[in-house]
């Protein structure tokens, strides 16, 4: 098994676990070993298909302005969250291929292995909905097509994307790559850096 069938397989999991109770406030409940890869990559799915949802929420015309802004304290805490679970991905990477000494004329990939993997949780929720959408009894016609038309293109590029993010795990492992990580250091959660926390007149 290549390393995204493990992962999409995954993804799928943590999905389906979170749309039992289809409720943001779930507790989540991992199955895989604490220090494991599955278990980084089911928390990684989880973390996104419970800030889908409250997209889909802060979206709502009608909600109260309080509870949208403590709304939007959580999606600010999730995209830290997932963040920082991303960089604990690419750790493992790092990890495993320390040892590779990369050829003489490697070449650095525009992007590391686990922000690669972050495109592809997303892309699993977007093909879930999208799949929904695509089968809704109350919907027209006209919406059914043009949502199995987008499905389609979503699986697609669900394969594509897998392929590359392995094609680059060969490579990386070869040595024909190899990866740098780079923090990302956002500012404004940093009570150092963001001038309304540290009090800037």
């Amino acid at each position: 098994m290549s390393f995204t069938q493990l992962a999409n397989e995954i993804f799928n999991k943590a999905i389906d676990d979170y749309h039992v109770a289809d409720n943001v406030d779930t507790p989540i409940n991992n199955p895989y070993e604490h220090d494991s890869i599955e278990n980084r990559l089911y928390l990684k799915c989880w973390i996104d298909t419970v800030q889908w949802h409250y997209e889909d929420i802060i979206r709502d015309p009608n909600i109260n302005p309080a509870e949208a802004l403590l709304l939007k304290r959580r999606i600010d805490k999730s995209n830290q969250d997932r963040t920082d679970l991303v960089e604990q991905i690419d750790s493992y990477f790092r990890q495993l291929y320390g040892k590779v000494k990369p050829s003489e004329d490697a070449r650095l990939n525009t992007e590391s292995p686990a922000w690669a993997i972050d495109r592809l949780s997303i892309l699993a929720l977007k093909i879930y909905h999208m799949r929904e959408q695509a089968e809704r009894d109350d919907a027209s016609q006209e919406h059914l097509a043009t949502c199995a038309q987008k499905l389609a293109v979503l699986m697609e590029q669900q394969v594509d994307l897998s392929t590359a993010i392995d094609q680059l795990l060969e490579d990386i492992e070869a040595g024909r790559k190899y990866m740098k990580v780079y923090r990302q250091m956002k500012m404004y959660n940093d009570p150092a850096t963001n001038p309304v926390l540290y009090g800037k007149k």
